[in-house]
């Protein structure tokens, strides 16, 4: 008894819907993806069981590296020119209006005042190769008193995120001056970066976690 042929068919398929699906997904994530910014330095900060996310809009950055050197980084261009024209009037830095843009582009800044014009003075892939020496601060504040106080002006009228990041082996007193900055700006509300991590197993931040995740209310807080 002959055999039955079993006919072939194309296994050819129609992949262009497919095509389509892929480049829609890709132009999505990059429209939606923000970059995330240069930092003047490495920072290993310590960590927190606090899940509170960390503003980057409107923000007024102040990082310390394990070195205790101090940066300041502001998210908004036009704020950061207008911080520049505030302190080169009241400080008498003698920017230029090349200087002033020069500063408007910079990520972050790290120098005395009196290093400021011949940082400036670089072009922006110049400047971040210079090892900054830091922001002076003392028990009076040092400069950094003067970054806050222009930025308290500038971003007047505004929700301002006050920022603090600091390396985990930063030494305390450098930490301490940089609190005494804030505090004779008469800025008492400031966040401070920290890496996440759970709660300890058991606790009861974990309890109320896992009752969040589960969909059940939280129990109230004992007064």
């Amino acid at each position: 008894m002959p055999k039955v042929k079993i006919a072939r068919k194309s296994t050819w398929v129609d992949m262009t819907a497919f095509v389509d699906v892929a480049f829609l997904i890709l132009s999505f994530f990059m429209m939606a993806t923000k970059f995330k910014p240069d930092e003047p330095v490495e920072v290993s900060t310590p960590t927190s069981v606090s899940a509170k996310k960390v503003a980057d809009k409107d923000a007024f950055l102040v990082t310390i590296d394990k070195e205790g050197r101090v940066f300041v980084q502001m998210d908004d261009p036009n704020l950061r020119e207008s911080i520049a024209k505030n302190l080169n009037d009241t400080r008498n830095l003698g920017l230029t209006d090349a200087d002033i843009k020069s500063f408007k582009n910079a990520p972050s800044i790290g120098v005395p005042f009196s290093q400021l014009k011949s940082l400036l003075a670089m072009d922006l892939e110049e400047q971040k190769k210079v090892k900054q020496p830091g922001i002076p601060v003392d028990t009076t504040g040092g400069e950094l008193l003067y970054w806050i106080r222009d930025a308290t002006s500038v971003y007047a009228g505004k929700k301002t995120n006050w920022l603090i990041k600091a390396d985990y082996a930063t030494k305390y007193p450098v930490i301490q001056y940089v609190l005494d900055a804030f505090k004779k700006n008469d800025l008492n509300k400031f966040q401070l970066i920290t890496k996440y991590e759970e709660a300890p197993l058991g606790t009861p931040l974990w309890v109320t976690r896992q009752k969040q995740v589960q969909g059940e209310a939280a129990p109230p807080a004992k007064p």
